[in-house]
This record gives structure tokens, sequence and C-alpha cells, in this order.
């Protein structure tokens, strides 16, 4: 058997190592061989794909870098935009568990780098390795949650707080600080923000009209300044349901 150290986990200088799926492998040389030989990093340019709706997973991606758009295509042709998801998430991971297509489509927003573990690999690894299979379930669990809170959210929260609330999870990921404000540009368009909040683009308009109008920010094409952050916090709970 090979020696741990010599190998080299693939992940080890990666940022978000410490919780990594892969990282209980450290120290069993044999399946950090496996997870080395069915490792890949890619590279991809802002609104390239990665995986399309309705294809066989290949592997486990997890991103490492920019930003991925999770999508689904309707029969009508159009499509929403279902999540983000930033470095150190795990995407794909219900087709790989599933062993069956993907139900959506993952396109890079932002130049973006991500790590891939094959399909052959992932489930060498899954069969003598269970520690690495419940963090892959916990993730999945994690993403039933978030898709809880987000039911929750829509039928309980008017459209104005949680745009100010998307507003503000966007500019502490993507803003620079400007004076007393912060300034950003925004990584995707409207037409997707009106998709994570579940609304008509026209509605979206009329609440960025009254948020503009009220001080909280002010938007042209992409470029969002925030006047002063503390205000969005300060009225965070106190929106009455539209």
């Amino acid at each position: 058997m090979q020696n741990a150290t010599k190998i080299g986990h693939p992940c080890r200088q990666c940022a978000f190592y410490s919780t990594s799926v892969w990282k209980p492998l450290q120290g069993d040389a044999e399946s950090v061989a496996v997870l080395k030989w069915g490792f890949a990093r890619k590279e991809l340019q802002e609104g390239q794909t990665l995986y399309q709706q309705g294809s066989q997973s290949n592997g486990v991606f997890c991103v490492s870098k920019g930003l991925m758009a999770l999508l689904t295509h309707n029969e009508n042709g159009s499509s929403t935009l279902l999540r983000l998801a930033y470095p150190g998430e795990i995407i794909g991971l219900s087709a790989f568990l599933g062993n069956r297509a993907h139900q959506t489509e993952a396109i890079a927003l932002l130049p973006s780098r991500i790590c891939t573990v094959t399909q052959r690999g992932a489930t060498r690894i899954l069969g003598a390795n269970p520690n690495v299979l419940a963090r892959l379930t916990s993730r999945c669990i994690d993403e039933i949650d978030r898709s809880h809170t987000q039911i929750i959210a829509h039928a309980t929260t008017s459209n104005k707080l949680r745009l100010k609330k998307l507003m503000l999870f966007l500019m502490e990921k993507h803003g620079e600080p400007v004076g007393t404000g912060f300034r950003m540009r925004l990584p995707l368009s409207r037409s997707y923000l009106a998709d994570l909040l579940g609304v008509q683009p026209e509605t979206l308009s009329r609440i960025i009209g009254r948020l503009e109008k009220e001080g909280f920010f002010s938007i042209t094409g992409r470029e969002v300044f925030f006047h002063d952050l503390s205000m969005v916090k300060k009225t965070e709970g106190q929106e009455q349901l539209n």
C-alpha cells in the first residue's frame, strides 16, 4: 500500500478542505489513490455549461471558485433560475446518488473552477468509506432544508423584504466599500433575480423602483450602490406582507 503523504490528498490545499466531503479519506492511502485517480479540475468561462439538464450524471462536482447558476428548462422553452452555488458547495449530487439524469443545468455566471470526482471513482470510494457517504447525505439534507426555507419565505415574507435580503446577501458576497456605502456589479441578470424571488420581471422592476425611492440603494444597469447597509438590516422583520 502506498504512503498517504506521498500520494497527497488532492483537496488538501483547498480553502474548503475542513468541510470537504472527501476529507474523511485522509490517512487512507488506498482511498486517496482512488480519489486522485478520479479527480480533475476544470476552469469554466462566464456562460459556459458544466452539465445539461437531461444529461446523465458523470460524477460529483464541487465549486472551488466563481459562481454557478442551477437552471431548469421548462416545456414552453423558457428557463428558471433555481439557485446559486458558491465556492465550497456540491452540485449535481442528487443525480449522482440517484444514478439518474440531471434535473437542472449548471452554468457559470462568473469565471469558475469545478473540482470533479468521476462517477466510477466516487462510487468506489463510497462503497468503502461510510463517512464520505454520511457527508454527501448531509449535503443533500442541507439542500432540502434550503428549499424548505425558501418555500416558507415565499409564503410569509413580502417580496420587498425578500429582495432587500437577497440584495444584501449579494452585496456581502460581491460588493466593495465606497465611502460610507458599498457598491457591486450584479453577477446575474434582473430576469434571474426575478426567478430567485419567484416574481415576474415587471413586479421586480416595481419593487426596485420603490426601494430606490426609499433610498436603500440605486441601480444603473448591473451597477448597484448601497448608501447605508445598516438601513437594510434595521428594517428586516418590520415589513408587512404585500
